[in-house]
């Protein structure tokens, strides 16, 4: 499992062009979900996230939890963040979970993150055509992999 967590001052989802979810100051989650990613690996990366502490504090550094300064979070699915770019100029989404794993993990994922932080969880939709808007805040871009967790 895969996340890009961008730290945002706003974000939002549109699709068919209509607002489907929006958020203010908070993180902006990107999930990819590969082939063999399990309930633990979910587990796991919505612990790290919850916890993840680069929202700013009084002096302005890196101190605090989403949690802690009142946050919110938006988390859109994202297969091609498992994209393989070995040969040629067309890359290979082979290694993305299929949408039957995909989803019960995608919404498992929310659910979990959603218990951690004590708040709901904005979402887009598994599969649909979306429109992403963020404005990064920082710019603070943390990229985590269950598989090689640093």
């Amino acid at each position: 499992m895969r996340a890009v967590i961008q730290r945002v001052s706003t974000a939002s989802v549109t699709i068919d062009g209509h607002v489907h979810a929006q958020i203010g100051h908070g993180y902006m989650v990107l999930l990819g979900i590969e082939t063999g990613d399990t309930t633990d690996d979910a587990d796991r990366l919505a612990a790290k996230i919850a916890q993840l502490r680069v929202m700013g504090d009084e002096n302005g550094l890196m101190n605090k939890d989403v949690v802690e300064t009142g946050g919110d979070i938006l988390v859109v699915s994202q297969f091609t963040l498992h994209a393989s770019y070995k040969k040629g100029n067309r890359p290979s989404f082979i290694r993305a979970a299929r949408p039957e794993q995909a989803i019960p993990l995608y919404e498992y994922f929310n659910t979990i993150l959603s218990g951690r932080t004590g708040r709901p969880i904005a979402t887009g939709v598994f599969g649909a055509d979306m429109k992403v808007a963020l404005v990064n805040d920082g710019p603070v871009t943390i990229v985590m992999d269950t598989k090689n967790m640093e």
